[in-house]
């Protein structure tokens, strides 16, 4: 069955109610969140916003438990005390408070974490490299992905807040070798592109993120792939809301 994939939020509730209704459409009740739920272009002092962001969170987890969340650096900037652009000391109350009501509207705590593989998939933030893998881990056992997929989740803030890390990775720019990348294939978020973009075994689907003018730089269409086949198209969200 397909999977549809919830790129980088950013402050727009009103993705989560176009997920569902492209979810019911296409005849699915499975979705991957790649998270970045708070924080957005000159939104700091809008506390409002981010409550209503966590609340749809919230909501959607409830109404589809087989969902998936992949940590991004912008949640977790706020787990971690660790300041980068876009943070807000004002709605670290809410991003804390929300964080908490996410997890505990999920049924596992497994739902929650930094990578999720499903079938032939690997979906997380950013991207999972070889070389991370191989220095935190090592090569003797990279054969073994639910092995891999299970250390990197349990990793702290000391291995993850760096940029090879799958919440940090940019493999569209750096250009650096994926993770079984003969096998398997990864969906990113995190990089904001025009299209969703397949280039090799990385898929990028970050298409709703906005210039600082709040004009949108992508195309706002969310990912359906099955991840069996690994084929894939982008579908057209509803347009109401969307501004």
């Amino acid at each position: 069955m397909n999977v549809l994939v919830i790129p980088d939020v950013h402050l727009k509730p009103w993705m989560f109610e176009q997920a569902s209704a492209l979810m019911k459409a296409h005849g699915t009740d499975r979705a991957v969140c790649l998270m970045d739920l708070p924080d957005d272009w000159e939104k700091q002092l809008h506390i409002p916003l981010y409550e209503e962001t966590f609340d749809a969170a919230v909501a959607f987890a409830k109404a589809w438990p087989k969902t998936r969340w992949c940590y991004g650096n912008h949640d977790l900037s706020y787990l971690w005390g660790r300041l980068q652009s876009g943070y807000s000391p004002y709605a670290e109350g809410a991003v804390l408070d929300g964080l908490r009501r996410l997890r505990l509207a999920l049924p596992s705590e497994l739902n929650l974490a930094y990578v999720h593989r499903i079938g032939n998939v690997l979906f997380s933030h950013g991207g999972v490299l070889e070389g991370f893998v191989k220095k935190h881990i090592g090569s003797r056992r990279m054969g073994d992905t639910d092995l891999v997929v299970d250390a990197i989740n349990n990793f702290g803030s000391r291995i993850m807040w760096n940029d090879d890390s799958p919440i940090w990775a940019r493999p569209q720019y750096s250009g650096e070798t994926l993770y079984r990348a003969k096998s398997l294939l990864q969906v990113v978020g995190h990089t904001p592109l025009k299209e969703i973009t397949q280039e090799g075994n990385l898929l990028s689907c970050d298409v709703f993120s906005t210039y600082r003018n709040g004009t949108p730089t992508g195309s706002r269409q969310f990912l359906l792939i099955d991840p069996e086949t690994k084929h894939w198209e982008g579908v057209c969200s509803i347009k109401k809301n969307s501004l």
